[in-house]
């Protein structure tokens, strides 16, 4: 063991970083816990890693020697808190903690237990800079002799910036830890060390036997983390894109039409950068700042894609997933034209059922799974409709209304497929007229939106009542007619909706 004496290594910056992080307290209240408990315990892990580089975090990692599930259920008991079981077969569970120690999230202790001794614990750990522990009784009672268990040099790993693999039996024993490395150097902005590249590439193939949950779960953390693209080109060049989606393998290779600069599995990673760059959250080789100008942006629309769909999604990295299966349907529905013409018919409707398949799979939830699949389904629709000229309010008013809560999303979808179609050969004429029917799109949008919520003009009561008509299907086409109408200008006051109805039902019985 290499033991590191941390007021001398980090001196005082260590501790302030620790003490600006807020989780003092709690430390304190649990170290108290264990003591009473007779427990050893140590800090471990991430905490650790985030505190070292100043990084804000709510999650403390806590190693015990006996057992962890009963320690969690005691401090949950304790701290008037929810106990979670994460793992019964490791040993390993969480306590969220609200109230007092948490000001606007909540903190996250996870509990794991350990055999022999710490070292020993930190050995069957993942990464070098996961693989360091604070005795958090001596943290707390004796902060002047803290002393950072570090036996694989993860401390000096930090400082160099790389995700190192504590040893190649870390990936042996937990596969999950090759999307992981990936992760980590993403959220951190490290890189792989070069021997650990090679570990990944060798167990690569593995990672296909992991949960969906957990697949999911570092995918979706990938997903938001900025310039995400050149990740997920990089898990491509490791071998573990196509292990995780084996869907993608078949596109390698399958050619497009001349527009397209790229083959049809190079356009789609193409288009999560693109996704990166149209969101302000990456660069695009092939932009300038004319280009960026030019794309619809406002704060509004900046927190419609950092919202959070659901337990660790955002409508950005939902957007990126779409954009990254948009055409995986592709190579089943190519076909080449009599007069040459190279066609995919049905590739978004096809795409969509495949996406909706892959993500239940990965055990996405049925929101996310909607959004996604929506996407796919629906991402030629806003050039479609646009043909000939900008499209109408009813054209409008009936994507959205199809789209749903992917209408937005969608848009950006077809801007990110422009651009990772034409790639360096973008005419920028050609883009800015998409980007003009885009932003056009939006603005009508906004504004059928602000006609139609306020106010109801008339209801499935008003037209049994004063029509005699039945419940039924029927009647809630007549209503949608009626909102239509209103959204797009033709009826403004409860008398016109009520004359749109009757010239309708009229027109019908003439028929």
């Amino acid at each position: 063991m290499m033991g590191l004496d941390l007021t001398k290594k980090v001196g005082k910056e260590f501790f302030e970083n620790l003490a600006e992080s807020g989780a003092m307290p709690l430390l304190t209240e649990t170290s108290g816990l264990l003591s009473e408990f007779d427990v050893r315990g140590y800090v471990v892990g991430g905490f650790v890693r985030d505190t070292l580089l100043g990084r804000t975090t709510l999650d403390i990692d806590i190693a015990v020697a006996t057992d962890a599930l009963e320690v969690a259920c005691r401090v949950a008991d304790a701290l008037n808190s929810k106990y979670v079981l994460l793992d019964e077969t490791f040993g390993v569970a969480r306590v969220i903690v609200t109230g007092v120690h948490a000001v606007d999230e909540p903190w996250q202790l996870d509990f794991s237990s350990y055999e022999g001794d710490i070292e020993q614990d930190l050995a069957r750990r993942d990464f070098t800079i996961d693989a360091m522990a604070i005795d958090i009784d001596q943290l707390i009672k004796d902060s002047r002799s803290v002393r950072l268990i570090d036996p694989f040099n993860g401390c000096e790993d930090l400082d160099r910036g790389v995700v190192r693999s504590v040893s190649e039996s870390a990936f042996e024993a937990d596969t999950v830890r090759l999307l992981r490395a990936v992760r980590l150097a993403a959220e951190l902005g490290f890189s792989v060390d070069c021997d650990t590249e090679v570990q990944i590439s060798q167990y690569a193939h593995q990672v296909s036997s992991v949960a969906g949950e957990r697949v999911r779960e570092e995918l979706l953390r990938l997903l938001v983390v900025p310039e995400s693209g050149q990740f997920i080109a990089y898990m491509d060049k490791l071998g573990l894109l196509t292990a995780v989606l084996p869907e993608l393998d078949v596109l390698k290779g399958v050619e497009q039409p001349k527009e397209h600069f790229w083959d049809v599995f190079d356009h789609s990673l193409e288009m999560v950068v693109a996704v990166d760059f149209l969101l302000r959250e990456g660069g695009w080789e092939h932009a300038n700042g004319e280009l960026l100008s030019t794309i619809p942006w406002s704060t509004e629309l900046a927190r419609h894609f950092e919202q959070e769909v659901s337990s660790g999604s955002t409508g950005g990295a939902l957007l990126r997933l779409a954009a990254l299966l948009h055409d995986i349907a592709k190579p089943q529905t190519k076909a080449i034209e009599p007069d040459g013409r190279m066609r995919f018919l049905g590739h978004a409707q096809e795409g969509a059922l495949l996406t909706a398949a892959i993500l239940e799979r990965l055990r996405f939830s049925t929101k996310e799974i909607r959004l996604v699949e929506t996407m796919v389904k629906y991402h030629l629709r806003p050039m479609q409709m646009s043909q000939g000229g900008l499209p109408t309010h009813r054209a409008i008013y009936r994507y959205f209304r199809d789209a749903g809560e992917a209408g937005i999303d969608t848009l950006f979808l077809s801007l990110a497929d422009h651009l990772a179609t034409r790639g360096p050969h973008l005419d920028r004429a050609g883009w800015q007229e998409h980007t003009h029917i885009v932003d056009y799109v939006l603005k009508q949008y906004y504004g059928q939106q602000s006609q139609v919520r306020p106010v109801k003009l008339v209801d499935g009561h008003d037209l049994i009542n004063i029509f005699g008509l039945s419940s039924g299907p029927g009647l809630g086409e007549l209503l949608e007619a009626v909102r239509e109408a209103q959204a797009v200008g033709e009826v403004t006051t409860r008398e016109d909706a009520l004359e749109y109805v009757r010239g309708r039902l009229s027109t019908e019985e003439s028929r």
